[in-house]
């Protein structure tokens, strides 16, 4: 692909020369100009790179490069000069000069060297933002994960990078903020994306079951292991393995976790042989793990060992704008599954989720979103069909939205002493259907 270089430069000798060296790469295109003027007039072609002489005919190179800033200020500009002035280069590097080179005998590698640095650079941008795009389009950043807050932006280009590679990642934030989500755009855009994604709740698997989840058993292992299982670790073979919460693993599990992160091998309980396993490590944690790790909690050497690429998710309520269009973008996703039209979000509705400080973070507004286009009129939401305060502003588990309203019933019963009607009343639904709900409450609970 060709890389377009602007050269301006008075000396028709030493024009000519740097357009030799430059030109010694095949992909490198070279346009020149003798003043910084009619360099100028042709930005339009939005070069990738421009050398510029300092001393100029008609402006000095800072003026041409300030100008050239104004225009368009992510095209590099390497200033050339006949004069080895620190202070000036400094002056210049502070603002905003890419490289500022001596018209030495050396300045052919120099220059050569900072236009391939230059052509690196632009290349890992643009597939930084091709990335980006991707990874806005899939696994649930189109609908959670959307947003454009620099907060946001920071994530999505940490995810891109960590796509690039293997390298460990260790995701952090608040309950809600997403971090599962996180985990599959960065392997279904990386080289193992045709491979297994395995995810495994470490706090949600009992501490007497969890060596057996992550490295498999074999035959009689234990009472009850009627058949060889394979680990999640074996599972995720080629591909990876996201370890949610892993800050709630026992301490006893954590040497173990860190030898086969070492070895790159498990041994079945029960076992003898080592098996040898392939697969990208994903953690996610909602604690601190520096604290833990000071408190004895966390082995130190397994938080160095997880910890490689770390990304850090804002709490929603540091999002700004992004809520509302996260709001906006949930009402549509729960219309179009459950074929109705989409109500209008009302400006003092907006104004109400803007004003809320989501505990819960995302997964907390869509809940909210979801019950608001249930419950209003089905033209609008306004603040009223918003119910923040009936809903658990932790959050803390993934529910149906049945399951949700069940929660909102028992939440408005208790506040008003199972007075139906007046309850009825509060939630704008019929005694028919609290009743119905009861029984379906009832029915429920009597399962357990």
């Amino acid at each position: 692909m060709s890389f377009n270089i602007f050269v301006v430069e008075d000396d028709e000798w030493y024009q000519k020369l740097l357009n030799y060296n430059l030109s010694l790469n095949p992909d490198h295109v070279i346009t020149t100009f003798s003043n910084g003027g009619d360099m100028l007039k042709n930005l339009h072609q939005r070069p990738d790179l421009i050398t510029l002489d300092y001393r100029l005919p008609d402006m000095t190179g800072g003026e041409v490069m300030r100008k050239i800033q104004a225009f368009d200020d992510t095209i590099p500009v390497i200033i050339i000069s006949q004069q080895d002035d620190i202070e000036i280069a400094v002056q210049l590097l502070r603002e905003g000069a890419y490289d500022y080179i001596v018209k030495t005998m050396e300045i052919q590698g120099r220059l050569l060297a900072a236009a391939d640095r230059v052509r690196k650079s632009k290349a890992l941008q643009n597939e930084v933002s091709d990335l980006r795009k991707e990874v806005q389009r899939k696994y649930d950043f189109r609908s959670s994960m959307v947003g454009d807050s620099p907060e946001m932006n920071k994530v999505f280009d940490l995810v891109a990078k960590a796509a690039e590679t293997n390298i460990s990642v260790l995701i952090s934030g608040e309950t809600g903020t997403g971090k599962e989500v996180v985990a599959k755009a960065i392997h279904y855009h990386s080289t193992r994306k045709n491979k297994p994604f395995v995810a495994v709740n470490v706090a949600a698997i009992p501490k007497d079951l969890i060596e057996s989840e992550l490295f498999g058993h074999e035959k009689g292992a234990f009472t009850g292991a009627s058949a060889r299982r394979i680990g999640k670790f074996e599972e995720a073979d080629g591909g990876t393995l996201f370890l949610d919460e892993i800050g709630e693993l026992d301490i006893s599990l954590q040497v173990k976790l860190l030898r086969v992160l070492q070895e790159k091998e498990v041994v079945r309980i029960g076992g003898n042989a080592p098996v040898k396993t392939n697969c990208r490590i994903v953690t996610a944690t909602h604690r601190n793990l520096k604290e833990a790790v000071k408190n004895k909690d966390f082995r130190e050497d397994l938080y160095y060992r997880l910890f490689g690429l770390p990304i850090e998710l804002p709490a929603l309520r540091e999002r700004g704008h992004d809520i509302i269009l996260l709001a906006k973008k949930f009402k549509e996703a729960f219309c179009e599954e459950n074929h109705l039209e989409a109500p209008d979000l009302t400006p003092s509705a907006q104004k109400k989720l803007l004003a809320f400080d989501w505990p819960g973070n995302v997964r907390q507004l869509k809940a909210i979103m979801e019950l608001a286009v249930v419950t209003c009129n089905g033209k609008e939401i306004t603040p009223d069909d918003l119910r923040i305060d009936s809903v658990s502003p932790a959050v803390e588990t993934e529910m149906t939205l049945r399951q949700h309203n069940l929660n909102i019933l028992k939440s408005y019963l208790d506040r008003y002493q199972q007075d139906i009607p007046a309850v009825a009343a509060k939630l704008d639904i019929s005694v028919a259907t609290i009743y119905r709900m009861l029984k379906e409450l009832k029915d429920e609970e009597g399962g357990k």
